[in-house]
């Protein structure tokens, strides 16, 4: 059975995540795809941010000339405060730099705060076509659509930036489009006959058996969370396959699970190794489990240890 590697916004457990150097350095390691979350800036530019509050990710707070843009949203059901994407042109954007969004988890990432901008998805694509010239194997990007009501919203919309983007990239980048809402995922099943993903993490009407057969209606792929494949018990301890896989691949769906990562912080309790929520722990076992319940692809921040890991088990 073959698999894909996904680098999660890059090799985001070496680099900020969402910089084109986070990007490069996945595609060093191995990755079979990037992975942009893509937001709007207020000119309808598609940019890579995690979400569309930016000041967790970048230094806006430092800029004076933009605290009056401070201000409080609706973002997906819940308030949020801070500075937005979409209040933001292409080119204010640019005068602000990245910084790790995770410094508790890792420090060691901190060190490049400042060093680099927020890249544009054509920028991203330009980079996977140069880098896969160079190393001579196709490396793909796997979009994620953030938000797209709250975007509509606003007047923004993801749809048109993102195909055009991708038919000026042409056949030679492969490509998942991913997310969280059917009927964003619907439209694009319209428009486009580009792979499509169903991002799930609770949905359990979209889990049921009648629900994934739904779900292959539109997409070719459940993006699960790993807690929904193989539960966890109250102290943390991995614990047992739900039949999530199994149901999915019954319906015609790939599974790829998110997210892998090795640090202490984000490992099930019998992997950990030391007492630094930073440490690396036992990430390759993990990988082993998750391999054994027949997933077809895996995001991760550590593309090197995922594609080291996967390889060890297939041969």
């Amino acid at each position: 059975m073959s698999y894909v590697v996904i680098a999660h916004r890059g090799a985001s457990g070496y680099r900020p995540e969402h910089t084109l150097e986070a990007y490069r350095l996945a595609i060093g390691l191995g990755a079979d795809y990037i992975e942009p979350d893509l937001v709007l800036t207020a000119d309808g530019v598609l940019v890579a941010r995690h979400e569309n509050e930016i000041s967790i990710s970048t230094d806006v707070a430092d800029h004076p000339e933009y605290a009056r843009r401070r201000t409080t949203k609706a973002v997906g059901g819940r308030m949020v405060s801070g500075w937005f994407v979409e209040d933001f042109t292409l080119a204010e954007l640019r005068t602000l730099r990245a910084k790790e969004r995770l410094p508790w988890a890792r420090p060691h990432n901190t060190r490049y705060d400042g060093q680099f901008s927020v890249p544009t998805f054509e920028e991203i694509l330009e980079l996977v076509l140069v880098e896969s010239r160079r190393i001579g194997r196709p490396v793909g990007v796997y979009p994620e659509i953030k938000l797209p009501a709250h975007f509509a919203g606003v007047g923004l919309s993801h749809e048109e930036p993102l195909l055009a983007a991708l038919r000026r990239a042409g056949p030679e980048v492969p490509v998942y489009v991913q997310s969280f809402d059917p009927s964003c995922l619907r439209s694009l099943a319209a428009r486009t006959a580009l792979p499509l993903v169903q991002l799930v993490d609770h949905d359990v009407d979209l889990l049921t058996p009648y629900g994934l057969r739904e779900v292959s209606t539109y997409a070719q792929v459940l993006g699960a969370h790993k807690s929904l494949l193989l539960s966890t018990d109250g102290a943390g301890w991995l614990h047992a396959p739900t039949g999530l896989v199994d149901r999915a691949h019954d319906a015609g769906l790939a599974v790829h699970s998110w997210t892998f990562r090795s640090e202490n912080a984000f490992l099930p309790a019998e992997l950990r190794r030391g007492v630094a929520a930073w440490e690396f722990g036992d990430a390759e076992s993990e990988y082993a489990a998750f391999r054994a319940l027949e997933v077809d692809g895996v995001f991760t921040d550590h593309p090197d240890m995922a594609v080291t890991a996967l390889t060890e088990l297939v041969g």
